[in-house]
């Protein structure tokens, strides 16, 4: 499976403050830049990720975006899944010969369900803060609670 650019995004975004400094402030900008991606495409990915809780955003002058409290306990399967919103093939409106009996659609819903369900209990900090993760690439999967 292919994540889209916009949740690649927003986990390199949540990785990247994840290992900061607790309480580290950021900008949209200062994060593009060390992700070598559009400022504007982060700004949205930002905003989407503070709806969810896993960074607060604060405007004004002494504004930034800030990772948020217990963001690092969180699911990288639940975030991607909803970032991932949609199905993997649409065939609404297509003209193909096969959508009347075919069963890809509900067998890739299937795939990427379970894609979604082996990220589940994968945190955050697991991905950012196990030493077992240099060189190789076992995860020491515990339950998210």
């Amino acid at each position: 499976m292919q994540l889209t650019v916009f949740s690649d995004l927003g986990l390199r975004i949540i990785m990247r403050m994840a290992v900061a400094e607790p309480g580290r402030k950021f900008t949209a900008a200062d994060v593009a830049d060390e992700l070598n991606a559009s400022r504007a495409h982060v700004s949205k990915v930002v905003t989407r990720l503070a709806e969810l809780g896993f960074v607060t955003a604060l405007k004004g002058r002494y504004g930034g975006i800030y990772f948020a409290e217990g963001a690092e306990k969180k699911s990288v399967g639940h975030l991607l899944r909803i970032l991932e919103a949609g199905e993997i093939v649409d065939c609404v409106g297509t003209a193909c010969p096969l959508i009347n009996g075919c069963k890809l659609r509900v067998a890739l819903a299937g795939a990427q369900e379970a894609f979604f369900s082996y990220l589940d209990p994968i945190t955050i900090e697991q991905l950012t803060h196990t030493p077992a993760l240099r060189g190789h690439f076992s995860l020491p999967i515990t339950p998210v609670e």
